[in-house]
């Protein structure tokens, strides 16, 4: 995410073709799989958030090279004992999933706890802090759709601190105002003792963001998914793209491309062959746009995977999935 020149917010597409698969061809030869050996961006450059003490680095974002997504951006951090970073405002929301310790928020001056599998959810226009006032190293995983912000304009964020050339405005009003109404009514934290576990097409999985719930989150859609081990998840068609962590256990990923025939309407070719990605627990597996993904688990102990997805796909449309191949746990319930 930082270039030569600075910090890479936004990324284009230019080609000198009103075709665009050779950028297509290049997003899918890029390797999906990073583990800890890759960090694209270490905060040293145009960040606010940071302290002396806590640490945060990304993992995916719109400057990478060789470029996945900027659809989500993935990124870390983490906070020492008895730390915090420094409070910060920006426009984009960002989606917590807290992977280890405990701590606790402050955001717009007030309070919000949290501790290990839940999610936290940073909302548009919030100044926020993070806190661990404890004896064990807390740490997070972090989804943002921050481009979309971005694309549309919304770039005002920074650290806290008074109005420059404060004589040219006027007094306060309060931002609130112009937000979708009751908005400060959902939920900023979702607890992992009040998500419940599901048997569906793809597995076994526990929700924590998506449509019509009601967690204050417009951008990410997120769950976890528990694969047995020595199984396999259902094998799903879907037109976003994903990035999913490995939590815990470990095994591989099936990916077969999709084309796009073009007749006199669109057609989908599903690829004869996939694409195999071995992944372990700390990786991060991508799945690029229009893609058909089925995702194993090795013998010994489950594979977790916390998936995140950017909810625009479905605003824009494309808000079903094609389950090919149900898991087989889905099946033996039915």
């Amino acid at each position: 995410m930082s270039g030569k020149k600075g910090r890479v917010f936004l990324r284009g597409i230019t080609s000198e073709t009103y075709g665009l698969k050779e950028f297509r061809r290049q997003q899918l030869d890029a390797p999906r799989v990073r583990d800890d050996s890759v960090v694209v961006d270490d905060a040293k450059v145009a960040h606010s958030g940071d302290s002396e003490k806590s640490r945060t680095w990304w993992r995916i974002g719109p400057g990478d090279d060789p470029f996945l997504t900027q659809t989500l951006q993935v990124h870390f951090v983490e906070l020492p004992p008895q730390s915090s970073n420094h409070g910060h405002g920006h426009q984009n929301e960002a989606a917590f999933y807290i992977l280890e310790g405990r701590g606790y928020e402050i955001h717009d001056d007030q309070r919000y706890e949290w501790e290990k599998d839940d999610l936290v959810i940073v909302h548009t226009d919030s100044v926020h802090r993070h806190f661990n006032p404890y004896d064990e190293t807390a740490r997070c995983l972090i989804f943002k759709g921050k481009s979309m912000w971005m694309y549309a304009g919304l770039i005002q964020q920074g650290r806290s601190g008074p109005v420059e050339d404060e004589d040219r405005f006027g007094p306060r009003e309060d931002w609130s105002q112009i937000w979708t109404p009751d908005v400060e009514k959902r939920r900023k934290v979702v607890k992992s003792a009040d998500t419940t576990w599901e048997t569906t097409p793809l597995g076994r999985v526990r929700r924590l963001s998506g449509p019509g719930d009601d967690v204050r989150t417009f951008s990410v859609d997120a769950f976890v998914l528990d694969i047995p081990a020595g199984s396999r998840s259902g094998k799903r068609w879907h037109m976003a793209d994903e990035v999913l962590y490995v939590r815990s256990g470990s095994g591989y990923s099936l990916h077969w491309e999709v084309e796009a025939e073009i007749a006199e309407k669109y057609y989908a070719r599903v690829a004869k062959e996939p694409t195999r990605h071995e992944i372990k627990p700390g990786d991060t597996l991508y799945v690029p746009q229009n893609t058909v993904a089925q995702h194993f688990s090795a013998d010994g102990e489950p594979l977790v995977l916390i998936s995140g997805q950017n909810r625009l796909f479905k605003q824009l449309g494309y808000d079903n999935v094609v389950y090919l191949e149900n898991a087989p746990e889905y099946d033996a319930q039915a």
